[in-house]
């Protein structure tokens, strides 16, 4: 028993190196690597870190000699990247043209570039327009759609409902719908998962039912009785860098559509808030699998039959967490954040880990 005891600590010893030691190595480019690369209109970093990299979270690395970028993350179209060694390493250094300038009649106008993104916007802004999680308090608070003068219980583009009234002075709102409750691995509840449906303007409120008449402007969906009002619009990072994580480790703890299997380029909730991450972080993704109880029959213990009672998780064997992929946080909350699978080889469930890359 003592040695069992024994084995099964130093294999949970084993997974925490795994997933909070930051490995020790050279940085190498990839076999593949071009010597020079022009930055293309359209081309992201991750993609471009993709190019020279297998690890693209490490590219602020390649520029540590360089004097011509303040902010390696701010790239741009028609800048050629040149790959160079500094004592037997690779560093990239950068060949800029002159700033443009359009001229018209009246006066010089400097015409000045946009970087490139971090991340694909055209990939993630959907979710960002459609999609954010609220705490349970401030979602009870919100207003909700009462109903029609044809007493519907669906209503369509250019329909008016009336809707309980919202304290405020906004006349533009989005009709949202509670999608899912997100929970954590043990249960405790970290937002609710709210889906946008429609937006609406206001036409007037009557001050002595505290009512709002709406009218609905623009539906993805029919909005229906029940669903709830929010003033302003989904925010969205203007711009961010990349950042691998360091001590963090969380969870999977969902997705936007409920999927039983993830895979690249879907997004996925974890259960980090915007005190432990930033839009930009990047995380590895660790599966985990089941533990085994060592009997002379070796099991796993989510096998049927497995759990027979009495101290039988004293005798087993925790799996080490192998790395299957990583993600990016790009919008984050109070307690959870989202994130994109830029990388995974093999399905993404919930309850995968999260930790450094």
């Amino acid at each position: 028993m003592k040695k069992r005891l024994i084995y099964a600590r130093r294999a949970a010893l084993f997974i925490l190196g795994v997933l909070l030691s930051l490995p020790t190595f050279a940085l190498q480019l990839k076999e593949s690597a071009p010597e020079t690369y022009t930055v293309k209109r359209g081309d992201t970093l991750w993609a471009i870190a993709n190019v020279f990299l297998n690890e693209p979270w490490l590219w602020p690395e390649l520029w540590r000699t360089n004097t011509q970028i303040d902010n390696p993350h701010l790239i741009y179209p028609g800048d050629v990247i040149v790959v160079g060694y500094v004592d037997g390493q690779p560093v990239l250094s950068v060949k800029r043209d002159k700033p443009s300038y359009k001229l018209s009649p009246a006066t010089d106008k400097r015409v000045k570039p946009k970087p490139v993104d971090v991340l694909s916007w055209t990939t993630i802004s959907p979710f960002i327009r459609q999609h954010m999680l609220l705490d349970e308090e401030s979602y009870a608070s919100l207003p909700k759609l009462l109903g029609n003068q044809d007493g519907n219980v669906r209503f369509a583009s250019d329909d008016f409902v009336l809707s309980q009234q919202q304290f405020s002075t906004d006349d533009q709102y989005r009709v949202v719908r509670k999608h899912a409750t997100i929970r954590n691995l043990d249960g405790e509840i970290l937002g609710i998962q709210v889906t946008h449906v429609s937006t609406a303007s206001l036409v007037e409120k009557d001050e002595g039912s505290n009512t709002m008449l709406l009218f609905i402007d623009d539906a993805n969906q029919e909005a229906k009785r029940g669903d709830k009002l929010m003033a302003g619009g989904f925010e969205h990072p203007e711009g961010f860098e990349l950042v691998p994580a360091t001590s963090q480790r969380g969870a999977i703890v969902g997705d936007l559509h409920d999927h039983d299997l993830l895979g690249k380029y879907d997004v996925v909730i974890l259960d980090l808030g915007s005190m432990e991450v930033a839009p930009g972080t990047v995380l590895g993704l660790y599966s985990q699998g089941p533990a085994i109880i060592d009997e002379e029959s070796p099991r796993y213990v989510d096998e049927p039959g497995a759990n027979t009672g009495g101290e039988w998780f004293i005798d087993t064997v925790s799996q080490p967490a192998l790395k299957v992929g990583e993600v990016v946080v790009f919008k984050t909350f109070d307690a959870a954040s989202y994130g994109l699978i830029t990388r995974a080889n093999k399905g993404i469930k919930r309850g995968f880990i999260v930790a450094k890359p």
